[in-house]
């Protein structure tokens, strides 16, 4: 695992998928706790992966809506791209959806 990012130190991993690795950072320089979302190594090299990557950061930053993290930047460090985000505690999704998917509601 890595231990910094850039100016961030990396707590620990929170939780990876197709399109990347999340992880726990301390920002020392404004003393808060951040996630920062890893584009994973077999995609840094994919110029379609880093566009979708900044698209996807581009389209959250464009809401604004309390069930929705805040985008703080996109950045890159040693030519690794991350996204800085707001860090939200509570539970993890997963724990909340049944083994079998959600019930759709019947019209």
């Amino acid at each position: 695992m890595v231990n910094a990012l850039g100016r961030y130190r990396i707590v620990r991993l929170l939780g990876q998928g197709g399109m990347g690795q999340v992880y726990l950072a301390d920002d020392d320089r404004l003393r808060r706790q951040i996630a920062i979302k890893v584009l994973p190594p077999h995609l840094v090299s994919d110029p379609e992966r880093r566009r979708r990557f900044a698209r996807e950061a581009q389209a959250i930053a464009a809401l604004n809506h309390p069930n929705i993290v805040t985008i703080y930047s996109i950045e890159e460090s040693d030519g690794v791209p991350f996204l800085t985000m707001e860090y939200v505690t509570g539970i993890a999704l997963a724990a909340l959806i049944p083994r079998g998917g959600m019930l759709a509601d019947a019209p």
